[in-house]
């Protein structure tokens, strides 16, 4: 049987490091990026002890490194099964309201969390379909349908992502390529703590109790399109 291939992006920490850890262990080979090459190169090392790893450094704010890390992933792999759109920035902490929000700011929010996944599905996609099977998942939030005084940046840019990730099946209907939007929730990560300096959040799940339910939801989905809420332990 021949092994399936997994490109996640902030796959240096939290989430997508715990996704990461979870699909090595199913035999899954990596291909990894994140812009700590610190962390991501001890990630790397880590799971290299169970399955083919490609960790590359990327900042995917510039389009030039996020065609070299998808040119780069198929080169190694020959294909890739699954591509996880994990990474995300908040644009600041703590985090402005919008009339003081930043027009540099707020671009860089549509840069990473909206341009930069479609830049990797772009990239990807067009194998998935000469292949006849695949798998997009974007890691979404209930910022991007719930309205948080704060959040106008990050939320905005997860609601463009839910609508482009609804379009996006809707094109690829009949290819065998399917669309997953995955919410995970409200997590113990440095990425909420710096949404809200000071605030408590040692009561959240951490990602290695979220991550499971993902990996799960993910196996067992058949469906063309399909939107996860792991707080409700449900699609939607």
């Amino acid at each position: 049987m021949t092994r399936q291939n997994v490109l996640i992006s902030g796959a240096s920490q939290g989430l997508g490091a715990e996704l990461a850890r979870l699909f090595a262990a199913r035999g899954y080979g990596l291909a990894l990026s994140g812009r700590d090459k610190d962390r991501l190169d001890s990630i790397a090392a880590e799971l290299r002890k169970h399955t083919d790893v490609l960790a590359i450094t990327a900042d995917l704010r510039e389009r030039a490194q996020g065609y070299h890390l998808v040119e780069s992933a198929l080169a190694h792999f020959g294909h890739l099964d699954m591509l996880i759109n994990n990474a995300s920035t908040l644009g600041g902490s703590p985090m402005p309201q919008l009339l003081s929000l930043d027009d540099q700011v707020f671009r860089q929010v549509l840069e990473v969390n909206l341009v930069a996944p479609l830049a990797l599905i772009k990239g990807i996609v067009p194998s998935m379909q000469r292949r006849g099977s695949g798998t997009v998942v974007n890691i979404t939030s209930d910022a991007a349908v719930q309205a948080y005084a704060g959040w106008g940046a990050y939320g905005s840019s997860k609601a463009a992502l839910e609508h482009l990730s609804r379009i996006l099946s809707e094109e690829l209907a009949d290819t065998g390529v399917r669309v997953r939007l995955v919410d995970p929730g409200n997590m113990n990560t440095q990425m909420h703590a710096d949404a809200e300096p000071g605030v408590d959040l040692s009561t959240l799940p951490h990602p290695r109790s979220v991550a499971p339910k993902i990996i799960g939801f993910l196996e067992r989905s058949s469906e063309p399109f399909a939107r996860y809420e792991v707080n409700l332990g449900a699609a939607v």
